[in-house]
């Protein structure tokens, strides 16, 4: 086989991570946030139903 001398493009590169990164980041957030909301409003429920 022979071997293909293809340059590396290091800022574009970058550039690519860094918006997958943001992408992870903001689904994430999105997901904590969810998460929050559920444990609010389920430990809202559970003080309701003793009171």
């Amino acid at each position: 086989m022979a071997e293909k001398n293809t340059p590396k493009k290091h800022g574009r590169s970058g550039d690519v991570r860094e918006e997958r990164l943001k992408a992870a980041l903001k689904a994430n957030m999105a997901r904590r946030k969810a998460q929050a909301k559920a444990r609010a409003t389920q430990n809202g429920k559970a003080d309701k139903d003793e009171g």
